[in-house]
Order: structure tokens, then sequence, then C-alpha cells
């Protein structure tokens, strides 16, 4: 304020003015020339100092400058906002999400109020103004002291204080103080709720903290008014239009002195139409509108009034302005001065007229204004006040219609009629029109500031009108700067679609029409590539990147306002010309189609710069630009940061039914780098039919800027960022929300294009799949077009509930306002339930759901939650009618609601971070543009879950395997030491029901770390649903290891009984041999001379072969097993119905090498045979099926052969089990093989098999034969007579036999006992554990391995083969592993160490408890029955040593252990590793093959192996199919090698023939018909076949002659794959990047 601090130099000039200069304009025009700018206030207080008005110059001057400044800080301080006089408040402040945005909130101190006021006109609250404290209520006794000093007794009359206001401000006050605190968007935003609200706006603020008084008009540049002018009325056409561009008379009120009535009060009346009255201006008998102001004098608000088109309602013809001036025009003279020049007429109200305000109102003189007086009762009786009218009416020009009087009883109503008609008739005489921009201008001269004179504004004001300066017309603008757009992106959209679709396929090969369409897509995007950018284009993002934040954000209003400015024109010179067209049908739809297509906006400026984006991006991805060379990089960060600002981002395009994925992908990306990757967000979104208010909705709910004006405002889907508090986010379980507004369905514009309803039902699917809370939004005033929203509702939510989604849903009824209608559509309800089932169930038919399903499957429906009902928005009738409070109120009460439901769904609402979001988005795209959504649907965060799981459930699995084969280990360790009758009582089924209760155990152990993994983990609710996969493949496994577990005892046990049957025959040779040699040593002893060596070796032998002759050893007869087989077989051929024939041979001349197909193995309709003679289909799958037999039997003799033991007759049982199985099988029986096939198949298994089996025998027969070890225990025995003949020390050497004897060979086969479980846990625990995972993993690094490799004979072997290949990667990696490093050795070293412990601490334990060495070792072997198999019967001669220290033949064993442990690990390293491996009796890489094998089926297609976990379930897929020729398919009648993909076949028109089929041909649509448990999806993208397009494309001749076929015709875009490009589709289908 320039006058209080400016009178040192500048008082001499204004003194001699006032001494030369007696009339006081041309006093002023004195002062103002040596005055500066800025000093209107010292100008003024001077002018009134010469009019002798001494006493308004000092009110003038105590009311501003310093005093005026603290009163501004005291108020702020009050409000404790004083914080936010230089670090002002934005909008995205208020639109943070916190623990208040929850309640229910009432202020209670002063404190409160601004944010009180904020809240409650974001949310279009008509109590916004109301700046009443809440105290809380007392009761009626409860009355303080204070208030009862209140009620006092004067003159014996009972008075009361005028009603106490400290405890409050006045509403204005708290209104300016806001807006200084606030930045100029926020003031925007602040201004244009407050205009939907009806409330009067602050048009000049007064000099609070600024030298003068500010006009906002950048404030109300967003403010779009909407009303019909009387001219229309019969047309119902309207007027829409920026409230500051619209040029109307303006009716100034303002007071003089003192004044009974409220003024404002009055212009309520005035501007209510009847039985409406509405409060626009603040008045003294409104709540807190009688505390006196503190700031707020010398404001000066407006309000407007706009007609509706109905003549004998409307209050006035056409809009009119009406402002109103706070405070006496004496001391707001600038103000006053300001109104003067802007008004059609000037109101002044006032009790008196004084000489001095006679002085002040005739400077008046010769203003265009034309001036009222109303004039109070207390005027009426005033004669001097009427004599001073009278001097006035020459200066003012006044007639007596221009004095209106309102005594106490003149009626209110007439009083008010009169007043209107008044304006009316100044507004039909007065040609004065302006519009807020006029005004600004006027105020300029006057010395007022225009907020919109701020440089920032200015700058972006600049940027903008260099863009929109040229622009004439929507249509060419859009043709000649946003030509990315249009028909071009169209174009590219359909094809997109096509290439999902198919539909224009005809009789062209899918690859081939594939190939097609990705070069017309390839050619569209470089023509977008291409285009050259238009000036207007390059400013746009020129202003993008160099302006900084404020500026950009001036720079995107302006250009909204220009845009908004050239579309309404041009809408409305076309709407013109189709009222015009009314006989023309055809130019009435092309205007209808122009009117419809002619917006502009924002969104089409930043819709290109996405075009532009994605085109580059699609040139680099193919080669064509160097990545280098790119231009628009920098684009995706500059509209992250305008989400970051709160601007909505377009996430669907609207008019092309496209999501530009690239764009919003990296967008979205780069909005969470800039969050710190801090992104975990809920997303809520809003679907209904059109113009329901959904944008409206949102936009109350959270202050969002979602687009809002008449018809169809939005197109597609917008989405806007809202934070959550920090104190919030555990509550709510995320750090912001992502709100989704969207266009209306049913739209009339649309209803005529054929695809209308699957744009909206894509829309809808869409919408409601990146959901985790829809509000359907619908209104009751049409029936039929609600039925057709909610029957696309429905439907989406049913495509999204069968991709094993659940969003939560709100019904909205907008426009309901009984107070009971919630209980009076209670039947209502009820209907509705009834009609979304019959819904429901016709989506289901349309979908190809053979299921019945209700509403209730689909979502969790319950009407008392799920159903809210909104009064309507206006509480009366537009233009004039204010936001409806109750509207207001039910909003908040929904907003709570929501955050409600999401704290009690906490557990079922998973949110998601910013790049799961993008993952999902791409997922439900890629599966909308294929016609069946949810048969295409790939979930990423189902398969991340499914993925997760698999690793884990690996862990859990090998954890029981490895505990299961530890626990067998431990068990039969146990039944080798066991007396063989012991194992015929309760033992060994005490032993059964151990492993029995273990196996539960480990069950039990598998489930419960299953259900914490799924209750801890991020995916929880989608593991949940993939659970029973799990669960079923643990209890397969479980079932497994007990068959596997049972034969492992039972093979011990009899193992068992033969050594001990062995043992036992030697035992007995044994104890005659011992006496004999007691015999002996006491013969030799006896004898007078002492023998030499040779001659005790010479009685030794003597007793030796005499012993020999007497001795009958048991041996075992040698069984005939070929024969035993071969009986097995013909029974096993005759239970099943077949026969031997006749040429049939023993099995000794049966081998698998010898099978070969032969003609008579089919049995083919005659149908048929001439089908097989141009395919080899039923002969090719017949041979693949026994060679598949082959391999499966031919591992499982090799499991026999490489086990101890001997034949068990089981085997050839389990043999014959196995095959008749695999030809029980649907698949199999379809093939049409004859009983020769099987008998011959048998034959030649059985054959290599008795071969085998033969072999074990014999061997086993070898081992056990007592014979055999004759030789070793005659050394033995000769050593021991020699030793006890010389009386050497025996303690020392039978310990160390005992060591070599027993311990070694116990030892070692604990070694092989467990080091097959030690490496296994070792190759799966270790840094390459993630190779196998899972069996996407495992089939990733064998993929990218043999990508590496490029050797065509390896992807034979693991196309062919795949369970040899699987097998023989491992068994390389095993031995490649072990061999360059000493892992292996260190495990030895831990296995062996582990077990020497125990034995020390066994000896220890038994040397105390024994008298003689045999009590010692019988103790000994005792304590470690579970862990070592020890033969005390390999130690000869014990009854010789007896008599040995016990403790000395103790020492001398934990002496030697040492050396022994040593000497063993020595041996096992010089072993090679092969057949170190070949000696295990767990072998590891059998293990690991079952963790990454599966069940081993193959796509009946392509041959690709299935990747489902476990080795029983549901359904069969594979991430990756390739082309069919790669799987031997060829073409039936060229024998060309088909190159189709399963994964495009699904899709396309195409059919197949197969044994299954009958050869008919089958659609592939229908695949799941015939082989029903495969679920094969489309590719997710155009890229994820690459990998195998390139082995196809590079290998293409070699497959051919491996297959007898002629090489494929491939597409042409295949021989552009290149490696790199081949990988890169590898790591994105199995998720790897």
């Amino acid at each position: 304020m320039g006058g209080a601090s400016g009178e040192g130099g500048r008082v001499g000039v204004s003194l001699k003015a006032e001494q030369q200069v007696e009339d006081p304009r041309d006093l002023t025009e004195e002062l103002l020339r040596g005055f500066k700018e800025d000093d209107g206030v010292e100008v003024t207080r001077k002018v009134l100092m010469a009019i002798s008005q001494q006493d308004l110059a000092e009110r003038l001057t105590k009311t501003t400058g310093s005093e005026r400044r603290r009163a501004l800080q005291d108020l702020l301080s009050k409000l404790k906002i004083d914080q936010h006089r230089s670090t002002k408040l934005g909008l995205r402040d208020l639109q943070e999400i916190n623990t208040g945005s929850s309640k229910d909130w009432t202020p209670q101190a002063l404190g409160d109020l601004p944010w009180h006021f904020l809240r409650k006109v974001m949310a279009l609250n008509g109590m916004t103004r109301n700046t009443s404290l809440g105290h809380g209520e007392l009761d009626d006794e409860a009355v303080s002291e204070e208030e009862e000093e209140e009620l006092y007794i004067e003159d014996d009359f009972f008075s009361l204080n005028d009603t106490c206001t400290t405890d409050s401000l006045h509403p204005l006050d708290v209104l300016c103080a806001v807006l200084l605190c606030s930045d100029s968007f926020l003031q925007q935003e602040i201004l244009s709720k407050m205009s939907m609200c009806q409330f009067a706006l602050p048009l000049l603020l007064p000099a609070l903290d600024t030298p003068r008084c500010t006009l906002l008009l950048w404030a109300m540049r967003d403010i779009v008014r909407k009303w019909r002018p009387h001219s229309l009325a019969e047309s119902r056409g309207f007027r829409e239009e920026s409230l500051v561009l619209r040029s109307m008379p303006t009716i100034s009120f303002v007071r003089l002195g003192s004044c009974s009535f409220s003024k404002s009060q009055l212009l309520n009346e005035v501007l209510s139409p009847s039985q409406q009255y509405h409060d626009f201006f603040i008045h003294r008998d409104m709540e807190s509108g009688n505390v006196p102001r503190e700031i707020a004098d010398g404001l000066v608000e407006i309000s407007w009034y706009f007609p509706a088109g109905r003549e004998n309602l409307d209050l006035f013809p056409e809009p009119i302005a009406v402002t109103n001036l706070r405070g006496d025009i004496e001391s707001h003279w600038l103000q006053f001065s300001f109104l003067t020049e802007i008004s059609s007429a000037v109101f002044i109200v006032t009790e008196s007229i004084s000489e001095r305000q006679y002085a002040l109102l005739s400077s008046l003189q010769g203003s265009a204004a034309q001036y009222y007086f109303i004039l109070s009762s207390q005027a009426e009786q005033c004669s001097e006040t009427l004599g001073f009218l009278n001097k006035l009416a020459p200066v003012l020009k006044l007639n007596k219609l221009n004095v209106l009087e309102k005594s106490n009883s003149t009626n209110e109503t007439e009083f008010v009629e009169n007043l209107q008609r008044t304006i009316r008739s100044i507004t039909n005489s007065s040609n004065k029109r302006v519009n807020m921009e006029a005004l600004a201008a006027a105020a300029r001269e006057l010395g007022v500031l225009v907020d919109e004179d701020l440089e920032e504004c200015q700058s972006g004001r600049k940027w903008a009108r260099e863009i929109t300066m040229n622009m004439r017309d929507v249509t060419n603008c859009k043709a000649e700067m946003l030509k990315l757009q249009g028909e071009l992106w169209n174009t590219v959209t359909k094809v997109e679609k096509e290439l999902c679709r198919m539909k224009e396929q005809g009789t062209v090969p899918p690859e081939d029409y594939k190939m097609q369409l990705k070069e017309k897509l390839s050619e569209l995007r470089a023509q977008q590539n291409n285009c050259e950018l238009n000036d207007g284009l390059i400013k746009f993002i020129n202003g993008l990147e160099q302006l900084t934040a404020v500026e950009k954000h001036h720079f995107l209003k302006w250009l909204k306002y220009s845009l908004d400015h050239i579309a309404k024109d041009e809408h409305s010179r076309l709407q013109v010309q189709y009222n015009a067209l009314a006989g023309d049908p055809q130019k009435l739809e092309e205007l209808g189609e122009l009117i419809s297509a002619g917006s502009l906006e924002v969104k089409h400026f930043l819709r290109e710069l996405g075009q532009l984006y994605e085109a580059e991006h699609a040139m680099v991805k193919e080669g064509k630009i160097a990545d280098c060379q790119r231009q628009f990089t920098p684009l995706p960060g500059i509209a992250a940061d305008l989400m970051l600002e709160g601007f909505p981002m377009e996430l669907i395009d609207g008019d092309v039914s496209n999501i530009p994925l690239q764009w919003v992908t990296d967008v979205l990306t780069e909005l969470h780098t800039k969050l710190g990757g801090r992104s975990k967000m809920v997303v809520l979104s809003v679907l209904g039919g059109q113009s329901t208010g959904k944008s409206t909705l949102l936009n109350t709910m959270f202050g969002l800027q979602f687009a809002v004006s008449s018809g169809r405002c939005t197109r597609g889907a917008f989405m806007s960022l809202i934070k959550v508090a920090e104190n919030f986010q555990q509550e709510l379980g995320c750090d912001f929300i992502l709100v989704i507004d969207t266009e209306g369905l049913k739209a009339p514009e649309l209803a005529k294009l054929e695809d209308s309803y699957q744009h909206d039902n894509e829309l809808a699917t869409l919408v409601i799949g990146f959901s985790d809370i829809t509000i359907v939004n619908m209104t009751t005033e049409n029936a039929t077009e609600m039925k057709d929203v909610l029957q696309i509702m429905v439907h989406a939510f049913l495509r999204i509930k069968e991709i094993r989604q659940k969003p939560q849903c709100l019904f909205v009824h907008q426009n309901v306002s009984d107070v009971s209608a919630h209980g009076q559509n209670m039947r209502d309800r009820k209907h509705l339930l009834e009609q979304l089932d019959e819904m429901t169930k016709a989506a289901a038919r349309m979908e190809n759901l053979h299921k019945e399903v209700t509403f209730s499957d689909i979502m969790d429906y319950d009407p008392e939650i799920h159903d809210w009902y909104l009064p309507s928005l206006w509480h009366g009738v537009p233009p004039m009618a204010p936001v409806n409070l109750e509207y207001s109120e039910s909003v908040g009460e929904l907003k709570k609601h929501l955050f409600q439901l999401l704290r009690i769904h906490s557990d079922e609402i998973l949110p998601k971070n910013i790049p799961q979001f993008t993952e999902w988005v791409k997922s439900l795209w890629n599966a909308l543009k294929h016609e069946n959504f949810c048969f295409s649907f790939r979930n990423p965060f189902a398969t991340e879950a499914y993925n997760q799981l698999s690793a884990k459930f690996s862990e859990l699995q090998w954890e029981f395997q490895k505990n299961m084969h530890l626990w067998l280990s431990e068990q039969e360790t146990i039944i080798q030491n066991q007396a063989p009758d012991e194992l015929e009582s309760e033992v060994f089924a005490q032993l059964s029901q151990g492993t029995q209760q273990k196996l539960q155990h480990e069950e039990d152990k598998i489930f419960e770390c299953l259900e914490k993994y799924i209750k801890d983990g991020a995916s929880s609710t989608h593991m949940l649903e993939i659970k029973e996969d799990f669960i079923r493949s643990t209890r397969s496994t479980t079932s497994t290891f007990h068959h596997y577990s049972h034969q492992q005892l039972e093979r011990a046990k009899n193992n068992r009984k033969r050594h001990c049957k062995y043992y036992n025959s030697e035992a007995e040779f044994r104890k005659i041999i011992e006496q004999e040699v007691d015999k002996l040593l006491e013969d030799c002893r006896s004898r007078e001379h002492k023998l030499n060596n040779e001659e005790l070796e010479r009685e030794f032998q003597a007793m030796w072969r005499e012993v020999l002759s007497e001795s009958m050893l048991f041996s075992s007869m040698k069984r005939p097993i070929f024969q035993e087989m071969q009986s097995l077989l013909e029974e096993d051929l005759e239970i099943r119905g077949r026969l031997m024939h006749q040429e049939a041979q023993s099995l000794l001349h049966y081998s698998m090498s010898s099978f070969t197909m032969k003609k008579e193995y089919l049995d083919l309709a005659w149908s048929e045979i001439l089908k097989e003679v141009f395919t080899n289909e039923s002969w090719r799958k017949a041979e693949e099926l026994a060679t598949s037999l082959m391999h499966q039997c031919s591992a499982y003799i090799g499991e026999k052969a490489n086990s101890k033991g001997d034949y068990n007759k089981i085997y050839c049982g389990e043999l014959l089990c196995m095959i008749n199985e695999r030809l029980r099988q649907e698949d199999v029986s379809k093939l049409r093989t004859s009983g020769c096939f099987e008998v011959d198949l048998k034959l030649h298994i059985l054959g290599e098999a008795a071969s085998v089996f033969q072999e074990i025998h014999d061997s086993s027969l070898k081992e056990t034969d007592p014979w055999q070890s004759l030789k070793e225990l005659k050394l033995q025995y000769f050593s021991i007579l020699k030793d006890l003949y010389l009386d050497k020390e025996q303690s020392h050497k039978r310990a160390r036999d005992f060591c070599d004897q027993c311990l070694k060979p116990a030892l070692v086969d604990y070694m092989n006992k467990r080091l097959g479980i030690a490496m296994a846990d070792d190759i799966l625990r270790s840094g390459q554990s993630t190779d196998y995972a899972s069996r996407g993993f495992f089939q990733f690094t064998t993929q990218k391995k043999l990508l590496e490799e490029n050797d065509f004979y390896n992807y034979v072997s693991y196309i062919e083969d795949y369970e040899g290949f699987v097998k023989n990667w491992i068994q390389i990696h095993l031995v490649d592993h072990y061999s360059e490093n000493e892992g292996l050795e260190d495990l030895e070293g831990e296995i062996l160490s582990t077990v020497i412990e125990r034995v020390r601490g066994a000896l220890e334990n038994s040397e105390d408890k024994s008298n003689t060495v045999s009590a010692f070792i019988d103790n000994f072997c005792q304590v470690l029955q579970k862990d070592l198999v020890i033969s005390k019967d390999s130690l000869v001669g014990i009854r010789f040593i007896n008599s040995i220290n016990t403790g000395k033949f103790s020492a001398f064993i934990q002496t030697f252990l040492s050396d022994l442990e040593q000497q063993i690990l020595a041996e096992f390293k010089h072993l090679e590793i092969e057949f170190k491996l070949s000696l295990l009796s767990v072998k590891p890489r059998d293990e690991i093959f079952k963790r990454v094998f599966g069940c081993g089926k193959q796509c009946p297609f392509c041959k690709v192996p299935c990747e489902a976990v476990g080795t029983d379930h549901k359904e069969h897929f594979a991430s990756v199919h390739r082309p069919q020729g790669l799987g031997s398919y060829r073409c039936s009648e060229t024998y060309i090698l088909c190159y189709d993909l399963c994964s495009s076949a699904v899709v396309a028109n195409a059919t197949f023939q197969c044994p299954e089929t009958q050869w008919e041909s089958h659609p592939f649509k229908d695949y799941r018909i015939i082989f029903p448990d495969w679920c094969i999806q489309p590719d997710p993208s155009i890229n994820t076949s690459d990998y195998w397009k390139f082995v196809f494309k590079e290998f293409n001749q070699e497959f051919a002659e491996r297959y007898d076929a002629e090489p494929a015709d491939l597409p042409g875009d295949w021989e552009k794959i290149t490696k790199e490009q081949a990988l890169e589709s590898l790591e994105e289908a199995f998720r790897m990047k």
C-alpha cells in the first residue's frame, strides 16, 4: 500500500498542487502526475484532505499500510496458514488422502477453518462458507458461569447481550485468507467449485499483501456456464461459453455510509427465482455473517444470473452480472471508481447523504453508468438527504425512477420485484455489455492489479498463442498438425486387432497372413514416423520441454482455453448448418459425424506425442533407425511429470478403441522412477451410461480435474493419480489411488456403428479388469438404457471373473432424492438382482461357458452394501440451481465407504505397483484384442504367482524327498542289522508303519509351508487360486513315495533274508574250521620242537583239506529268468484276451533294439487306410508310442540293474503293469493298434528286461556263493593260527582287521547311500539352483543353451527324445560341475566325517559296557544300527580274540579311524565321476530329473513339453509353442513340412486332422473338444514364437531330411529373425527380462 509509506519526497509536489488547484478533479490529475503508478491510496488521501474531509483521510490512512498488513498477519496466524503466504497451497495438497478424508470433520479451532473451507468447497458442499466452530453439545443444565453473566437485569427489563462472535471469523475473511495462500491453479479450482455452488465469487481482492487490490481474472478462466436464452427457447437449444468471454450487462451494488438492512440479502432475493431462494452473497443473518470483518472490507464480489429459456419463470431474459462491494464506498473509492467504469448501472444503498458525501458523489459527473439510490426508512425522513439528492439529480441524471425507497412498511416481495423490473429496464435500455477481459482492461487503467499479468501466466499464454494463432477450424488443424491420428491411427488399430483375430484370413495360411499384417503394420508405423512435424506441434513439444513447471501448467491451461474456444465456434457454426438441413438425411449424417468428431483438446496433442513415440519405438525395434537417433525419448518423462502435477493421462484412446501400449508403459515406468519405486496403488474406476455424472462424481469425491461438459465429454479412459498420506498408507495398504474415468456407455453417436456393443464391451472389460473397485453409475430416467448398460457391465464382470479376478463393485443410483429411497427400493433391488442373474446367464452363453452362472458367482453382491443412492446433483433447475447439499453429503459418505471397503477386503484387494500394473494392462489388452477374451488372457500375476509357488514347491518337494530318502536309508540299515526271524515278527510291520507316519508328517509339512508361503506372499490371492494344483501334486508325490518306500523296505528284507541264508551256511563252516584250528593250535603247542612257518602251513593245509572234504556248503540254485518271465507274459496276455502268435519265439530272441513297425500293427477301417497312405499319421504315432514305452521301461530296467539285490518276479509284473496302463489311456485307444502290436511290443521289452534281470541274478549268485570266499577265509584263518602260535599281540592286528573287514565296507556303503542325496541337494541349493527352480526355468535354461550352441542334432534330441535329452543334460551338468571343482570332495569329507564322529561316540559308549570283544562288537553295532550295516560275520575268528582287552581293542580302532577316513576319501577321489555316480543308491540325476521333467506330456500338435507343476494336474500348458513341422507334421498331399504355430492356429480359420478326429477336419479353435486336457493360448505378443521360428529357418532343410519331407516354404519375415531376437523372445516368453 503506497500511501502510508511514501510521504517523504512526494509531499512537496502534492502540497504545491493543493495550493494551486481548488477543483477535486483537477487536483487529482495534478497529484497523479506527481506520484508514481502504485500510489493510488496516497492520492485519494490527499484529495480528501484538499476538500476538507480530514476524518475520511485519517480513516483511510488508518486502514492502509502497516496496520492492514498487521491485520492480515494476525488473521493468518489465527488460521495457522501463515507459512503458506510464501509457499502457496496447491491442488495436489488438497487431493492427498489422509485420515481426515474418511471422517466427518467439524472445525474445533480457528486453525481448522481454512481446511474445513477447502474440503467443503472441493466437495461442492453448500455449507462451505459456514465458519462456526463446533464445541460439542451441552446439557441444558451445563451452563457456564460466563453464560449466566450474559443474562442481566437493567432498568427492570431483561436484556440479552449480542450474540458472541469472538469464537469465529467472518466467512469472507477466511475466503480472502485462503485465496492469498493458494497458488493460481488452486484459486481457479476454488472459484470453479464456488461457481457450481452458486456462491458469489471474489472479483476484486482488497490490497492485503499487494500495493493495490487485485482483479481475479485468471481464477475465473476455468468457469464455463450453460444457459438457454429466450431466443432458443422454442428449439430447446442452449449456449455454453466461458464466463470470462461472455459479454453481459453488469449491475453494481454499493453502500454509502451505514444501512439498516442487508444489501447482500437484498441481492440474494433479487437473484433468486421464486420458490428457490439461495444465498449467493453472505449476509449478516447467515451463520457467522455478523462477525466483524478483519480483512475483507474492500472486497468486490460478483454473481450472475442466467436464464433457463422459460419466459414466465426467468427473472431476466439474458445473462447479467451483479457485483457487490463490501464496505463503505468512502473507504474504498478506488473499487467504487472501478465499478462505475464497468457497470451499466450502480445502485447506491444509503440511509443518509451528508455534505461530504454529496461532494464525493458530485465528482462522478460525466460517468457513463446509470446511478440509482436505494434509501432506507431513515433517509426518507431526512430533509438534508433529499436536498442533496435534488442537487445530484442534474449531475448524475437522476429522476424519480432512479430513487427507490425501502421503508419498514415496504412490502419485501413487491420491493424486490420492483428492483428486478428496474434491472430489466436497465439491461433493455443500455447497450453496455462487457466481459471479464474488458473488466481487466478497465482495472489496469485504474492501476488495479490483474492476476493474469504475472510473468509465468503471460509466458504460458504467449507459447499457447503461437500454436493457435493461425488455427481456423478443427478439421484442418487435426489434418495439418495432428497427422498421426485420424485414419492412420485408426488403421494401425484395425491391423493390430486383426493380427489377433484373423477374421479376414480367408484361405491364406495363418503365418503368411500374419506376415502380411506385420508388414502392413510396419509400413503404417513408418508412415507415422516419416510425418513431418508441424510448427505448432514442434512449439508444443518445446513448450513442454523448456518451460518451468508453473509456466508449463499455465501454457497447457491457455492452450486448453484457446482450443475450447475454436472448437465451440466451429460447433456452433456446424450446429446452425445442421439445423438448416432438415430435409437432407445424408448431409445431416455427415454433419452429425463432423459435430461428434469436432472436439479439439490438449489430449489430442498429448495423444500425438504418444503416437510419435510409438512409431519411433517401432522403428528402433525393427532396426530401421538406430537407438542413438531417437528424438522423443524425453516425452514419457514429461508426461509422467504432468501426471504428478494432477493432469489426467489418457489410458484408452476412445476415438479408435486402442491403448498405445508402449507409450503408456513407458510413461508409467517413468512415473514409477520419479516416485522412487514407491508406487503401490489401488485402482478405482467408474463406468456408466453417457451423461450420468461419472466425471462429476469423481471430481467431487477426490477433487480431481476430469473433463466435464455437456454431451460426450470423455472418450476412452483417463487416469489420475492421488497420493495417500504416509500416516494413512498402512491403513489403506497403498501409496496412491489411481482413479480411472471413462466415456459413457451406449452413446447415441456410436449407436449406429456395427461394433458399438463391442466397443462398449471392450471398454467395460478393460476398465473393470484394471480396477480393484468399480463404481457402476446409473440413473433411473431411462430404464432401457440402464438395462443395456448393465448387460455390458455384467458381461465384463463375467469375463474378469473367468480370468480369476473378482473386483469389488458398487452400484450408484443417481437422482434418487427421496430420503426413504434405500428402504423403498428394497423390492427394486431384488428385481435388479433377478435382472443381473438373467444378464449373467446371457453373458455366459455369449462367452461359450457351458455352466450355470449367477451374478453372485461373479461378485460378492449384497444389495445392502453394494447399492448406493445419490440425490440429484442440482438443487432445483439449472442454470441457477446450486449443487444439492444432500448430493455432496452422500458423495462424502460414499467416499468413506470406499475406504472402509479397502480395509475390509484388504486380503482380496492386492495393491499393484506401477510395473505390476503395466504388466496387467499389457495382459488384459493383448487378451482383449482376441475375440475369445477368457481363452486368450494370460494373467501375469497368476503366472508370476505360479512361478513363485512352483519354485517354492520344488524346494519343499525336494526337502520332502531328501528327508524320505534319508529316512528310508535308516530303515533299510535297521532291516539289514536285524536277524531274519525278527523281520517276520512285528519289527518289519513297525518299520513300515513308521515310514507311513513319516510320509504323512512330511506331507503335512509341505501343506503347512505352502499355506504360510501363500499367506505371507505378495501374490497370495493368485496363489490361493492355484493352490489346489500343488496340493494334488503333493499327494501324488506322497503316493509315489509310499509305493517306492514299500518296495525299498521289501527289497531290503528279502536281501537280508538271502544274505542270512548264505551267512548261516558260512557260519556253520566257520564254526567247524575254528574248532579244527583250535585243535591244531593245541597240537602244535604240545610238540617238543617249535614249528617254522612252512611246517605250520603244511599242518594247516592238511587240516583245511580234511574239513572241506567233510563239509556241505549251501549254494543257491540258478533260476531261469527268461522262462519265468515268459510264463508271466503268457498269463498277462491270456487275461487281456491276447494270444501269443505261433511264430513267436523265446524271450531270448527279443530286444528293444530289434523292434520295428509292421503293417499288421495297425487295425484300420477301409476309409482310414486311404488317409493313412497319404499321412502315415497312425503309423508315426504308434511308432512314437512304442518308442516312448521302451524308453520308460528301459529306465525302469536300468534302475533295477543299478540297485543291489537279486531279481524279484515283482519286476516283471511292474513292467507289464506300466505297459498295460499306457495302452489303456484314451489317446492310445484312438490309435487303432492291433493285438499283434501289443504282443510284439511286450515280447521285445520283456526280452530286453529278461537279459538284464538274468545278469542281475547271476551276479547276485556269484556275490553270495560261499565257495567264492573260501580262499580269503583260508588266508585269514592261517594268519590267526600263526599269530596265536607265535603268541603275538592280537589287539592291534584284530582292530586293524575289524576296521578293514567290517567298518570300511560299512562306511563305504554309508557314503554310497548318502552321497547321491547330498549331491542332488548341493546342486538344487547352489548358485545354479535357479536353472532347476521350476520346469519353466529349466525350459528357459536349456533352450538358451541350445541357441548358444545352435547345433541341429541337439535340437533333434530335445524335440524327439525330451526325456532322454533332459537326463543327459543333467548328467553332463553333474559330471562337468564336479569335475571342475572340489565341491564333491567337500561333500564326501562332510558325510564321512559326520559318521566317523558317530563311530567314535559309539566306541566310547561300548567300551565300558563289554567284557569280551564279541560283546563289545555287538553293543557297538547296536548303537550304530541306524547308520551302518556292520557285518560281524565278516570278522574272522572272533572266538580267538574274545580274551583281548576291550579297552585296547577300542583304542586301536580309534587310532585307525583317521587313517581309515583318509583311505576311503582317497579311494573315492580316484574314482571316475561317471563310475562314482553309478555306485550311488540315490542317483542325483534322477532326483533332479523328477524336479524338472513333470508329467512328460507333449503338445499334440508341436510336441512342446508340458510345464505344469508335478505329474498330476488338471490341464497341460506351455509358455511357448513351436512350428508344427518341428514335431514332424507335414502336408499329407505335398509332404512339405507344416510351419503353422499352435498358438496362431487356435485363433485362425485353420483345421486339423488326426486319428483322434477319425481323420475328419476339425476347427483349431475347437481343439479342446478333441484334446480337453491341453490349454493352448494365443501368443501374448507377435514376437513370442521368434525363438522356434529362428530354429526352423536355420535348420529347415535338415528337419525336412530328418522327417523324410520337403522343406517348409517359410514366410519371408522368418528369414529376418536374428539370434538376438530369438533370445529376446525367449526371455519375454519365460518372463526372464
